[in-house]
Parts: C-alpha cells; structure tokens; sequence
C-alpha cells in the first residue's frame, strides 16, 4: 500500500470512530461546538478524499507512463538469435533475378533529368513502393538550373584554316547500339553548365589538366595557356577541377576526350563485341565546382517556389569557357600535327598513334590552322522530382536511416546509376515483404530517388537543404545507393570510421559471389583481394570523397555515411572508372553479357546495403564503434604530420606544431574508451539510458562540422574529411591542414601561409577536443 492509500484509510478509520456523548445540561453549548467541530471535520474530510483521489490518479498515471514506455522496448527488443534471423530473412528473400527484371524495366528507355520519361520512371518507382507496403511514398519536386545541349545548333570542335574556313569538324553523333534504333530523345554527348561560345585559338595539350600539370607547363616548360584552348585527357580527377584548372591558368575553352590508355582494357574489343570504349563515342558529365552548394542558384537553400534565386550568370561553380567532349578517333585528328614541346616523360602519354606535343599549336605546313569550339548549351530552370519512401519505426519514430540513390542518367544508365537503381528496388520490397508480415524496424527507414545527380548531386542536396534542421536532429546514418557495380572483381567500401566493424561484420554472413570463393564469404574474398595498406589483417576501406548522393549528409551535415559496390582490380585495371562510363551504350545487356551476367555481384551488394540499414534501424544500441574513429584520427594525423617534416626548417621558423592536434587525438582515444565500457554496461531494459547512450553515438559525426565550413568552401564543413580542392572524387583526411600546406613553399608571402597552416591545426585540434567531450558522460 502507497501512502496514498494509507491517507486515505486513516482518514476512513477517523471517520467509523463513535463521538463521546457530554452531559445533558451542557447539551446546547456543546451542541453549537460540535456542529462547528463536524462541519470542520466534514470539511477536512473531503480535502483529504480529493487528495485521495488526486493522488491515485497520479499514481495510475505514473504507473500508465512507465508501462506505455517500457512496454514497446520489451515487445521489440528481441533476443540476438531472433534479430540475426530477422536479417536472414531480409537477405535471403533477396533475389538476383528481381534486380535482373528491375534492371531491365528501367532502362528500356532513356531517362535525363528534367525529361518527361524520368518523371514517368519515378512515378512508376513510386507506384511500386507503394505496392510493396511502404507506410508513404510521395514525389518530392524542385526547380533547379539544368542544362541541355541546343538542339537546333549542335556543339562541334573544328579546324579552321588561314581563311576561317573548317576543314575538319568532329562528329556529335554515335551509332545507336543494337536493339535501341528506334529510340528517340537521346541526348549526343555534351559537357553540362559549359560556358558558352565559338573561341579560336592554338591548341595546348595539358595532359589530364591536374594541377601537377598546369604547374609543368607553366613552371617547368614555359608554357603559357592564356589566349588557348586546351585539349585534355579524361581520368585521374573530376572533370570540373579539370575545367577549373584551365580557366585558372587563363585557356578560352577546354576539349575532353577518352584516352585508350585510360579508358580500355587490354585485348577486349569495344562495345558490341567487348565492354571497351569505341572511339566514335564521348563521355558526358557535368563541369561544374558547386564545392557542395546544390542548385546553382539558390545555394544553401531549397529550390523551391518562393526561393530568391541568383541570376545565371551569377550562379554558383558555372564555368565561362566552352568546353566539350569527343571520342578519341577526333582526338588523334587533333593531337596528330601538333607541334612545340615533346611531352615531358612518359607519364604524358597515352596510346593513340600521336607524339603527344604539347604545342601550342600545329607543326609545319599546318602551324597557321586554328582550333575553334562551337559550343551553344542552354541553361534553364527545370522542375525535378525526388521519390521519398518511408516505414515509421516502432520504438524510437523521431530516429532515421536513410538509403538513397540517384535515378536520373545521361542516356539508359545501363550500370551509372541503374544498377543501384534496380538494387534500391529489390531492397525496398524485401523490407516491404517483412513489414506485410507485422515487422516493423525500431526506427523509422527513409527511402530515396534521387533526381538530377548528374547535374551536381541536386536533388539529394535541395532535399537535404530542406530538411536540414529535422535530419540534424534525428538522423542515424544514411546509406547511398548509387552503382552497385563499376567492375567485378571485389567489393569496393568508402564510410566513415564509425561503420568500419558493421561492414566487416556483415560481409562475414554474406556468401562471396566470386569465383574460386564458393561457401566462403564475402568478406573472405574481399580481404584475399583488397586488402588495407595499414593493415593487411582487414579489408581495404576508403575514405568518403565526394561524386554522388551522401555529399550534403556527410560533408555539410555530419551524418554517419557510407557506400559499397563492387569494383575492378586496382593494381592490374588501370584505366578510370569502366570504359562505357557516362555514354550511350551503358545499356542491360552491357551488364548481362560482360559485367554480371548472373547478377549475383549485384545481389551481394544489394544485400550489404539492406543488412546494414537493418542493423541501423533496429539494433537496440546503434552499431558503431567510435574506438575505429579514434585509430582513424591517430593516423590521418600521423600522416599529414610526416607530410608537413619535408618543410622541417619552414616548421621551425614559423613556430608550427602539431602537438595540440595529436594531445587532442589522444583526449578523443581515452574518451572513446571509456565510452565503450559504459556502453557493455547500459541497461536495455532502462530506455532512457539505451536514448543517452544512442544520442551520443548519433551526435558523434555532428561534432566534426564547423558552422563557418572550409576556406573557400563554406558547404563542406566536415573538419576530419572532405573533398580534395584539386579532385573531387577523392577524400582528403584534415583537408583544412592539407589545403593550406599544398605549394606552400612557392606562396609569395610564407609567412601568412604558415599562419594559415597554424590557423589550421588549431580548428583541428578543438574540433577533435569537443567531440572527446561529446562522450563523457551525461550528467545525472
């Protein structure tokens, strides 16, 4: 009994006692002091009954509370056989030939962003989600800046005698590839957001135009590009920094091709025959340096109906020059009468049947020609529309992950994106089929098609720009769902620290579909083929870069983010990306005939990616492991230490030391440690304790992002990681120290390079501190 009863019950007991009868002859004075006595008492009586009664409605209440919160957490916490079969069962209904026929349904047709057929696609994606018992899926639009090859006044390059004449134009159209003759609407090749013009000038070969190369020309060779046009390799970096790279060092217009070297495979014959590149054939992409801004015209905010915009010509990252793409046949017409400098070394040259002069311009009785572009691209604001699936979780609603891959492509998207496509497909109705059985995750799952990631990851971005504040507070992690396969050999891993031991726990329960692996694992054969440079005990994993959907969650937000795919041999296939990338003939049977005939590679992939938003979304304790982030941060900053000693004079004049960062790396190790001895030790019966402890594991990757962003770069605020500034593809660990210690030694004031690189390690330092603090425990 509670003290409100036992109230309640003396109260009672008063009330059953008998009075003690007085005198007659006193009877009327008493009789007065008992009424006034009775009404006092009646009058207590009932406060004390409303107390009562106060007091067991708030114990019930109370009662109520404790049941209603504890009972969910007891209904859906099972025990780890009952979780792990669950994840089986998700995984095991997986099936190679569903993502076969997904594949195959999506790319009959091609399906550009801003096109009416892409719009049908992710009405037909949403349709399906649908069917598959998703609680929503809802079409999600944006008018955003995209841009599209003029077509009444096609891009060409050409050679132009004394007279102006053109006496060699190069060709904008390709051979449709068999069985798609009578398809209409494909787009020939073009570079996206190019500057427009007609420039005519000599040409200048810069190699793949890296920064390495510009400085080549300029410091080395006396080359100046100023008043030319530069013809460039494709590969080795994002075609952007190439162009960036040639409006800096003062080029009027920039011609991309595929070098054989770079873009095929030895002894494979090209498209029909084999998977190599023909040379009649281009590589799309867009140019822009968006550097995380999303829409060019309305940068860091939604592109939505009210939006102040910018004007175009004020729009973000758009390049001015010309630039355009040709396949190599026109190339070696090009480079083949190029006269000046021999290329310097052996590094400059590719294997068309050229001498790979650098120039500028044309040798011998053809040194007074002249290149001229014609490049007449418009720009225009489009409506795009993103699919957004959703399950609502069952414990913890307010907590998401998310699984996301782009849909839009350049022409049938044959692997780039649709294999994720088809992959994000099977994904979604394997969880529907465990949801129509009366599963439901402990977390809410958010599923994602992404519009226009071609044109500059723009969809993900205004859709995160949206819900910025809503998915900082309550995101988990987010999963992309781009290709699933760019080669078939092994499987390729890029994600924060924090995923590194779910990654190697679920690859080791996921059956290998490699040759020569059969009853071994996936992890197996990823280890025996790729394994870590650092630690030859585990598999390789790559830092997360930039080029496709998790950019704005990872790089601007700070959400734990994380990609896998399968990829070519590192050390023996040497050209960039797959040969077809981003051309007409990415097609289904590209996949079905060379790259995964079985689609088994896609399977394990598309299985990966499911576990993982499993274990994300339902694991009682989110499954990360912050000790592999405190390893991480000792490394990356023993390295950019060791890359700083080759200026060990410069370090010591300028008073530079990396001591804060490494004393703040080791604060974060402790407190990491700590941390997981709590962890074994929380209660999962407590669910305010498992919340405390889950917030802070959530919060973790937030606590990396600085407001004020990298220099230059205000979207990428993630101070352990971002996108290289001289190739976005590829992640640069404290890019901040690194950007500012690049070419230091040719800055014309060393003294102000060296405050900045100070400057530099200081923000690292904090930052690493504050998220030390992030993990000690919660105040009680």
């Amino acid at each position: 009994m509670d003290w409100q009863d036992k109230a309640c019950r003396c109260y009672l007991l008063r009330q059953r006692q008998p009075s003690h009868v007085s005198p007659e002859p006193a009877f009327r004075r008493r009789r007065a002091k008992r009424s006034r006595e009775e009404a006092m008492a009646k009058s207590k009586g009932r406060l004390y009954l409303w107390m009562c009664l106060a007091a067991a409605l708030a114990s019930f209440l109370a009662g109520f509370t404790v049941g209603w919160f504890f009972k969910p957490l007891k209904e859906t916490t099972t025990s780890l056989r009952s979780h792990q079969s669950v994840r089986w069962n998700l995984v095991s209904q997986m099936k190679a030939e569903n993502i076969k026929s997904f594949l195959r349904s999506f790319t009959k047709l091609p399906h550009l962003a801003g096109t009416e057929q892409n719009l049908l696609l992710a009405k037909k994606i949403q349709t399906q989600w649908k069917k598959f018992g998703l609680d929503s899926a809802k079409l999600v639009h944006y008018d955003v800046l995209l841009s599209y090859p003029n077509e009444t006044n096609a891009n060409y390059i050409s050679i132009v005698d004394e007279h102006g004449i053109e006496i060699f134009n190069t060709s904008y159209l390709e051979l449709l590839p068999e069985g798609y003759e009578n398809v209409t609407n494909i787009v020939p090749p073009y570079n996206a957001f190019s500057g427009q013009g007609t420039p005519e000038g000599d040409l200048v070969y810069v190699n793949y135009a890296r920064t390495e190369d510009f400085f080549k020309l300029e410091r080395e060779l006396g080359i100046n590009c100023t008043g030319k046009i530069a013809i460039a390799r494709y590969g080795k970096i994002f075609r952007g920094n190439k162009v960036r790279n040639a409006v800096s060092a003062g080029a009027t217009g920039i011609v991309l091709y595929s070098d054989p070297a770079d873009s095929s495979a030895p002894e494979v014959q090209p498209y029909p025959t084999g998977w190599n590149l023909p040379g009649t054939t281009a590589q799309r992409g867009n140019v822009l340096n968006l550097n995380g801004a999303g829409d060019p015209l309305t940068p860091g905010y939604p592109a939505k109906e009210y939006t102040f915009r910018l004007n175009v010509e004020e729009g973000v990252g758009i390049p001015k020059i010309p630039v355009h793409p040709i396949g190599y046949n026109d190339a070696e017409i090009l480079l083949r009468h190029m006269g000046g400098t021999a290329a310097p070394d052996a590094s400059w040259k590719g294997s068309l049947n050229v001498d790979y002069n650098i120039g500028p311009g044309f040798t011998g009785h053809d040194s007074f020609r002249k290149v001229k572009m014609h490049v007449h691209n418009i720009n225009k604001i489009t409506r795009i529309y993103n699919v957004i699936g959703t399950i609502r979780g069952s414990v913890e609603p307010d907590r998401y992950v998310i699984l996301g891959g782009h849909r839009d492509s350049w022409v049938f998207g044959g692997i780039d994106p649709t294999t994720g496509t088809a992959v994000l497909q099977e994904v979604v109705q394997s969880f529907g089929k465990l949801k129509s059985r009366g599963w439901r995750p402990r977390r809410s799952i958010i599923f994602a098609s992404w519009d226009a990631e071609e044109f500059g990851l723009l969809g993900s971005t205004e859709w995160a720009e949206e819900n910025a504040k809503i998915l900082q507070e309550r995101s988990i992690a987010y999963i992309n769902s781009d290709s699933s396969i760019e080669g078939n050999y092994t499987l390729r891993v890029d994600c924060t620290p924090l995923l590194y031991q779910l990654m190697y726990k679920l690859t080791k329960e996921i059956s290998s579909p490699d040759d020569g692996f059969e009853n071994k694992s996936l992890y197996e054969s990823w280890l025996e083929k790729d394994p870590s440079s650092e630690n030859k005990n585990f598999p390789r994993i790559n830092k997360l870069g930039s080029g496709s959907d998790f950019e704005a969650y990872f790089q601007r937000l700070g959400i734990a983010s994380g990609r896998a795919r399968y990829t070519k041999n590192r050390k023996t296939e040497k050209y960039s990306s797959y040969p077809l990338y981003h051309t007409i003939y990415e097609t289904f049977e590209l996949v079905e005939n060379f790259y995964d005939p079985t689609f088994k590679k896609q399977l394990s992939v598309a299985q990966l990616r499911g576990a993982l938003v499993y274990e994300l979304a339902d694991s009682p304790v989110i499954p990360f492991n912050i000790q592999d982030y405190a390893k991480a941060l000792k490394n990356y900053a023993t390295s950019i230490s060791n890359l700083s000693k080759k200026h060990h004079q410069q370090l010591r004049d300028h008073g530079v030391s990396f001591d804060s960062l490494f004393s703040a790396v080791k604060n974060f190790s402790e407190a990491a440690l700590d941390f997981h001895r709590r962890l074994t030790e929380v209660d999962l019966n407590n669910p305010i304790a498992v919340r405390i402890m889950n917030d802070q594991l959530m919060l973790l990757e937030r606590a990396f992002i600085d407001p004020l962003g990298l220099p230059g770069r205000p979207f990428y605020r993630h101070i352990i990681f971002a996108p290289s500034r001289h190739n976005k593809y590829a992640g640069e660990s404290f890019p901040g120290i690194y950007d500012a210690m690049f070419d230091i030694e040719n800055r014309a004031d060393p003294r102000s390079a060296w405050r900045e690189v100070k400057k530099h390690i200081s923000i690292a330092a904090f930052t690493i501190q504050a998220a030390a603090g992030t993990l000690t425990e919660v105040v009680q």
